[in-house]
């Protein structure tokens, strides 16, 4: 929990283990700019049931998460994914229905209408409700404010590659998909071409879900690179690659990949075989070509640029319009 003396509603975040739930609420609060606590969630095994069996409960969490969700209760809490859903009602009845509830994601198949906002990404498609928006992508923390600082930070550490510098950011096999050694070797062919055809460079980044793959791929590039693979040691230079890169290349496996990589005004450039792709990520990435933040991988460099995304803005912007704590401060 962190402890904060600025005046403002009291606000809690639900964080649990899952790197994009946590990271969507962060960019959120980031964006909102005011005070937070932080309440870290452990779930139980009974949290593996559906909601609507779990209902408005704190059964799902372990004992120690549960000693943490006492009065006096928040204004407002920020949640993501289905797991906090149970939590965060659970906290709005004990407060006596004076908590405001602000979800990410779909809460799940039941109590929808206790929460006071909920943020679905347009391409999951959700439906209408009063409460719900749509967003396009996913919330993060990447800001100009850190790209700023990225990029006065990581400068002089590309500065003997040469440009144009392109971004190549490596996901990988997902649950319903896998990441072929040849999804691998094709993509890190075109991509040296691209650098190779403009005499520029690659900033590579690779994944845990790369895998072996990781190997095929950087086999296949023989234009200047600088590498920082999964567990490497040292700093990651992600922020430094978004915050520098003349165009970014990012495999659509991953909405908070995608959405990331369209966090500045770069070209962005969405490689995404069909057996690689969900439909879900599929409309995402066809979202975001009709919207002019990204186009299909062609292995092409051209010179555009687009508007920086970050649907964090347009939760905040719901948010202090639908929340009556935040239409005071």
């Amino acid at each position: 929990m962190t402890e904060e003396t600025v005046s403002g509603p009291d606000i809690w975040l639900l964080l649990d283990d899952r790197a994009g739930n946590r990271g969507q609420c962060l960019g959120v609060a980031e964006i909102l700019g005011l005070p937070y606590g932080i309440r870290e969630l452990e779930y139980s095994p009974l949290a593996s049931l559906p909601n609507w069996f779990i209902g408005a409960s704190l059964a799902g969490l372990r004992a120690g998460s549960r000693a943490e969700l006492t009065e006096p209760w928040p204004e407002l809490v920020i949640a993501a994914g289905r797991r906090t859903a149970s939590v965060a009602r659970a906290i709005k009845r004990r407060s006596g229905g004076k908590t405001a509830l602000v979800h990410l994601m779909h809460p799940g198949g039941s109590g929808i209408d206790a929460f006071d906002l909920v943020a679905v990404p347009r391409h999951d498609g959700a439906g209408v409700g009063p409460n719900l928006v749509t967003i396009t992508g996913a919330p993060h923390r990447i800001s100009a404010t850190k790209l700023e600082s990225a990029r006065d930070h990581w400068q002089s550490q590309f500065e003997g590659l040469p440009r144009p510098w392109i971004a190549l950011i490596v996901g990988g096999s997902t649950r319903r998909r896998r990441f072929t050694a040849s999804m691998a070797s094709e993509l890190g062919r075109a991509a040296s071409k691209m650098a190779a055809d403009v005499g520029g460079s690659l900033l590579i980044t690779t994944s845990r879900r790369t895998g072996e793959a990781a190997q095929n791929l950087l086999a296949e590039i023989s234009a200047p690179k600088f590498v920082y693979g999964w567990g490497a040691e040292g700093e990651n230079p992600y922020l430094g690659y978004l915050a520098l890169a003349d165009t970014v290349v990012v495999t659509g496996d991953s909405v908070s990949m995608c959405s990331e990589a369209c966090a500045s005004t770069a070209p962005v450039y969405i490689y995404a075989p069909d057996a690689l792709i969900t439909p879900k990520h599929a409309r995402l990435h066809k979202e975001l070509f009709e919207n002019g933040y990204a186009r299909p991988f062609t292995g092409v460099f051209e010179d555009w640029t687009h508007p920086p995304l970050n649907a964090a803005d347009e939760v905040v912007a719901a948010m202090r319009q639908r929340i009556p704590a935040l239409k005071v401060t």
